[in-house]
């Protein structure tokens, strides 16, 4: 388990304890729609970074006789359960700002504390963000990355609660409703990005660029006369990598095996933790 990964997947659930506690505390002594909304988003926040926590300790885990290829998977599928708990908070939020709206229930106090929490929150949000990004891009670790995104996300909302708050202030009191609404918009358009990154990896879909980068290489090594059947799949950090390779029949067994082994470490160079399966195939030239 890599200690770098652990620490920013643990400080991620930290941050959320620490926000999800205080908005509810403002959101309830306040009434504003939109902090309580942002409240339960933090909570969800919270179940999705321990998800991350738990998903990124076990994906680290070295193949074994009953996973193969690994446990890497594990980091999508707490992806596709961050974004189920986005979608809830989309659900509670729209119905409770809709009925608000539809009633005529504005009643909002906005004091400091309102501020304060949603400012804090903000400052809290892009520093968590940042760090998240940083280890995931260093460690191509597709659940903290999701992690990164789902609080880059949590920064817009809050700014939209922020403005909302402002709006109540000057008395326009319907504004914090909206704002609620502009939240749950924001979440459902991370929750669609969340999902369909999830799905592709779960599904086997090629990861974008990846077999590009390998067929630019392949078309540098002139011995390879020909090469087919080239796919590509990623399971958490891991990119599986194969590919069918003619080469001319009268190398020997050292020389062929001496190309592949140049042709797989140019690869993993501009792939990390890429696993290359290489088929290799005489080339008979036609009499």
């Amino acid at each position: 388990m890599n200690n770098e990964k652990k620490r920013a997947a643990f400080l991620s659930v930290l941050a959320a304890m620490l926000l999800t506690g205080f908005k509810f505390v403002v959101g309830i002594a306040t009434g504003s729609l939109g902090i309580l909304s942002e409240a339960l988003h933090s909570a969800l926040d919270l179940v999705a970074a321990a998800v991350t926590f738990f998903a990124v300790r076990i994906s680290d885990k070295p193949a074994d006789k009953e996973h193969n290829y690994g446990h890497g998977k594990i980091e999508n599928l707490s992806a596709l359960i961050e974004t189920v708990l986005l979608v809830i908070t989309c659900i509670w939020i729209i119905y409770e700002a809709t009925h608000r709206l539809v009633s005529g229930n504005f009643y909002i106090e906005v004091t400091v504390w309102s501020y304060v929490v949603v400012i804090l929150s903000i400052v809290i949000d892009i520093n968590r963000s940042r760090m998240l990004n940083k280890v995931a891009k260093k460690y191509n670790s597709q659940a903290l990355e999701a992690d990164a995104l789902h609080f880059s996300s949590d920064i817009w909302s809050s700014s939209v609660v922020l403005l909302g708050l402002i709006c109540a202030q000057l008395g326009v009191m319907w504004a914090d409703s909206v704002a609620a609404l502009g939240v749950a918009a924001i979440i459902l358009v991370v929750s669609y990005r969340l999902a369909k990154r999830a799905v592709d990896v779960l599904l086997d879909k090629a990861p974008a660029n990846v077999l590009e980068i390998v067929k630019e290489i392949i078309s540098r090594y002139p011995e390879i006369i020909t090469v087919h059947d080239l796919k590509a799949r990623t399971a958490g950090a891991d990119t599986f990598i194969k590919f069918n390779i003619h080469l001319d029949s009268e190398l020997t067994i050292y020389q062929a095996h001496e190309l592949c082994d140049k042709l797989e470490n140019e690869i993993m160079s501009l792939i990390p933790r890429s696993e290359i399966y290489i088929h290799l195939e005489p080339h008979r030239h036609e009499e």
